[in-house]
């Protein structure tokens, strides 16, 4: 449209130097008078602004058709329904296990094969190794983002698919690289882990997030709107809220994934320490390349290409030299890459 749009204003331009130069010549040489001359003039923005018209409306008619595809794609999307004989989880403890799992994505491509290890309750079990590996996609089976194409996974011995999804995703906390902050108070983002919290609750949560003196520190306090996704807010910041919602929520099992990699070392020290407040007593699944995060968890796993190649604590993989070993090859493990 760039493009036609400075075409279509040259060829108007010379329509009127043309008409200017040819017509004032004929005027001059009394082969045109001047309302003959007059005409012409006015004639050309006449001629030309329908034709204008009719491009823009076929512009708009493009984008229009465009969006209400995409909102039909929406509208159209099928709903997440719970299994015939669902129920509410009751008490949750938080172990896990992953038995045979196998997760393939449009029914093509092939992203988990054969992934099956065991979390006590409390435990914090780590997921490294190379992008792309399927490390994300183990975190999101958990609270069934995506669904298994076979295998199993048992929460405190039960079929998550006998659970429905709402019980099932209350008691899981998900910390993400990039938080999603509404247009909205600070107060309205961290109340979105629990809705039905009071006021002393929220303080409570962003004291353990680290976060409540800067908050009280702005002019609105927790009143402060925080800009569409939270622009108004630094990386650790934003982390921090979020981490905040968790609190709040309080949820038995926490997942972090890749919590603290957009971050930078001072602001990751930080954020960190706001992590390890969260996850005491929480069963935690983590996802990190950064292995300096990773090396206190009680139990480790390598995934690489689908399958999980490594599994145990720090020093056995080390002592191991395999690929866990080559990971920290390069890597600082008790800092930043």
């Amino acid at each position: 449209m760039g493009h036609f749009h400075s075409a279509n204003v040259f060829i108007t331009d010379i329509f009127n130097v043309i008409v200017l130069l040819v017509g004032g010549l004929f005027l001059y040489s009394g082969k045109l008078n001047f309302g003959d001359y007059s005409a012409f003039i006015v004639a050309i923005p006449v001629f030309i602004s329908p034709i204008m018209t009719l491009i823009h409306f076929t512009e708009q008619f493009q984008n229009g058709v465009t969006g209400f595809e995409r909102f039909i794609e929406i509208m159209d999307a099928e709903p997440e329904v719970d299994e015939e004989n669902a129920k509410d989880l009751e008490k949750v403890d938080g172990e896990i296990e992953f038995k045979n799992v196998n997760c393939s994505y449009n029914d093509t491509t092939e992203v988990l094969k054969g992934v099956s290890f065991k979390i006590k309750k409390g435990e914090t079990f780590a997921l490294v190794g190379s992008s792309g590996g399927g490390k994300t996609t183990i975190c999101h089976l958990l609270p069934r983002f995506y669904e298994l194409s076979s295998g199993e996974i048992l929460l405190d011995g039960q079929n998550i698919k006998n659970a429905t999804l709402s019980s099932l995703r209350q008691n899981i906390g998900i910390v993400q690289q990039d938080v999603f902050l509404f247009n909205s108070s600070i107060k309205d983002n961290i109340l979105y882990g629990n809705p039905t919290a009071t006021d002393e609750e929220v303080i409570l949560s962003a004291k353990s997030a680290g976060i409540h003196d800067y908050i009280i520190s702005l002019e609105n306090g927790y009143d402060t709107i925080v800009g569409e996704r939270g622009v108004k807010l630094s990386g650790g910041q934003k982390q921090r809220i979020g981490i905040a919602r968790v609190f709040l929520k309080n949820p038995p099992i926490l997942i972090l994934d890749e919590a603290t990699s957009a971050l930078d070392n001072v602001t990751e020290k930080i954020v960190q320490a706001s992590l390890e407040k969260l996850c005491k007593g929480r069963t935690t699944i983590v996802v990190a390349h950064r292995l300096s995060t990773v090396k206190n968890a009680d139990e480790i796993a390598v995934v690489e290409n689908g399958f999980i190649v490594e599994q145990g604590n720090h020093d056995e993989l080390m002592s191991k030299q395999g690929v866990y070993y080559r990971l920290s090859e390069g890597l600082n493990i008790d800092g930043a890459e």
